[in-house]
């Protein structure tokens, strides 16, 4: 579910069809990372629509590539530290955001889609999933992406997408019917491409702004209720020469390069509702003059390939929340969850082969 941002100067304009087909294969994301829509609080309808049938039509988009993900295959494990900066706390008593907290963060960067060794493109939706380790036990898991809004705002709606976009068995590709039905019965979605597309367009991971796009609920130690969004926007600027080129891993490569010059940053950046702004809607931005609070750094520290790294077997569930930090009512966020957790369940039980960023990049980039 997370591409996002029009084409650069010079590159063809993507069509409505043709970017649904890429969001398309967002899915479980959103993610960033992780994986999928589990069974959590009577959300699915029996019979209906289930986090198997969600997982089942991600391995017919892309093929079942065993030890993957079934979205966001492709991707590379990063240690991090979040520095708060003490402005969070009013907002939440969550201890991730106490004056001088300083915790540790697994972190993962990956593209959307299904397939582990996709070559990466200018059009590959780039996603970002966070794990805070907090005091006491606590956790904190966020995945993001770079898209202002989500193109639909329910499960069935993500489902449909998802199943108008299987390959045709006589063409290889989606069938453009089923696009254009999909299109027509979700007029939301329609609008939420337009803002998509008017969107900013980055270069390369290090320099672009994820959001988390469900809406959440901050409580302070005040009992003080407010619902929230959040993003995090990088300090740092293009990488230089970040054309890609031939480069099958070119964003990861650049991103390794970049990193071992000067850890990379991003400040977490907190949006505060106000009454009637929608939370159960993920395709309706809020207006943009709600207040926007800055209350820490995220720092990556080091960079290191799935197969070794931590955050291959981390699940980056969305509803994994600390005290402070709870649900809203949009219903994407369950189904999230719970596809996560089949898709979890599923490459756990499988053999892994390498990912197709390896150590030997890593190397290759602090040599750089």
């Amino acid at each position: 579910m997370q591409d996002d941002q029009p084409p650069s100067d010079g590159a063809p304009a993507l069509g409505k069809f043709s970017i649904l087909l890429r969001l398309g294969a967002i899915g479980a994301v959103l993610a960033a990372a992780a994986g999928g829509f589990a069974y959590a609080g009577g959300w699915f309808s029996p019979g209906a629509l289930t986090q198997n049938k969600i997982i089942d039509t991600f391995q017919a988009v892309d093929g079942v590539h065993e030890g993957f993900r079934r979205n966001h295959a492709k991707g590379l494990c990063a240690s991090a530290t979040f520095a708060s900066n003490g402005a969070g706390v009013p907002l939440s008593k969550a201890s991730v955001f106490a004056a001088g907290a300083s915790v540790p963060v697994i972190a993962r960067f990956s593209i959307a889609g299904g397939q582990p060794y996709a070559a990466d493109s200018a059009m590959s939706v780039k996603s970002f999933g966070l794990r805070f380790l907090l005091p006491g036990g606590e956790e904190w898991r966020t995945a993001m992406i770079p898209i202002p809004v989500f193109p639909v705002n329910t499960p069935e709606a993500f489902w449909e997408q998802l199943d108008a976009s299987r390959p045709d068995p006589a063409t290889g590709k989606p069938d453009p019917a089923k696009m254009q039905a999909f299109a027509a019965k979700h007029p939301e979605t329609a609008k939420a491409i337009e803002l998509i597309k008017a969107g900013p367009r980055s270069a390369g991971f290090s320099d672009t702004t994820f959001h988390g796009l469900n809406a959440f609920r901050f409580t302070n130690a005040g009992g003080q209720t407010v619902a929230v969004r959040w993003s995090v926007v990088p300090e740092q600027a293009a990488p230089a020469n970040a054309a890609l080129g031939t480069d099958k891993n070119a964003l990861f490569d650049a991103l390794i390069r970049q990193q071992a010059q000067q850890p990379v940053k991003w400040r977490l950046v907190v949006t505060v509702g106000q009454p009637g702004d929608p939370t159960n809607d993920a395709t309706l931005p809020w207006p943009a003059d709600r207040q926007q609070v800055d209350v820490g750094t995220l720092t990556i520290n080091s960079l290191v390939d799935e197969d070794d790294g931590d955050c291959t077997s981390v699940n980056y569930d969305p509803l994994v929340l600390p005290d402070g930090i709870q649900p809203s009512d949009d219903p994407l966020l369950s189904a999230r969850s719970a596809a996560y957790s089949v898709s979890y369940t599923r490459r756990a039980g499988e053999t892994k082969p390498p990912s197709a960023v390896t150590a030997s990049d890593v190397r290759k980039g602090e040599g750089s």
